[in-house]
């Protein structure tokens, strides 16, 4: 079980982090899914995140409470439950962005598209939207086989410190956006994460 640490704040380097709403919503709903409403409704109160079991948030939100909420959800459950609830979470995700983010035209055309020329448009709006996902955190990307994404300060597993990598929402969420878009076979794994003293949160993007 991951264990939390003090308290960063939502500032890295003078910067303030905002998060799109997302990475509570699914969240909140994988934890339904797993664990029943009750079991969600504890980790929100544990994270101090009460209002939003009535009313989800419609806009982009503090950082601070997208680090609360996986914090309290991997001290309230072990590593395995923890990891499946941001896996389903991650997913969700993806589904939203295909859903409602990414218009299908430009779906079709990565879905012809030779997988190396899709990755790298893929990659690169990827790239361009980092801001609604990372918060105070940065983010890069290396091309190639495999592609590699970097989160730097990577809000998911900020103050956490852990056994094996945590960040399971952006991987499960990489993973699927690469299976849809890029090839069905694409698998992300997180190689380095800061919860287990890396210099940063890195993502292998294979298929």
């Amino acid at each position: 079980m991951a264990s939390p640490q003090p308290e960063s704040g939502s500032r890295i380097n003078g910067k303030t982090g905002r998060i799109g709403p997302n990475a509570v919503i699914r969240l909140q709903e994988a934890l339904c899914d797993i664990a029943g409403r009750e079991a969600s409704a504890a980790i929100f109160r544990r994270a101090a995140l009460e209002k939003y079991l009535a009313s989800p948030p419609l806009a982009m939100v503090d950082e601070a409470e997208v680090v609360a909420l996986h914090r309290a959800l991997h001290a309230a459950f072990d590593d395995e439950r923890a990891r499946k609830v941001s896996q389903i979470a991650g997913r969700k995700t993806a589904a939203y962005l295909l859903g409602h983010r990414i218009p299908q035209v430009a779906q079709r055309v990565m879905r012809s598209l030779p997988s190396m020329v899709a990755c790298r448009l893929l990659a690169h709006a990827i790239a361009r939207n980092a801001w609604t996902f990372v918060g105070s955190g940065h983010f890069a990307v290396h091309l190639g086989r495999p592609t590699v994404f970097t989160i730097g300060e990577c809000p998911i597993c900020r103050g956490m410190t852990a056994p094996r990598p945590t960040c399971d929402f952006y991987a499960a969420t990489f993973e699927r956006l690469f299976a849809e878009l890029v090839d069905p076979h694409a698998r992300v794994e997180e190689v380095e994460c800061l919860a287990t003293g890396g210099a940063a949160c890195r993502f292998s993007i294979v298929w």
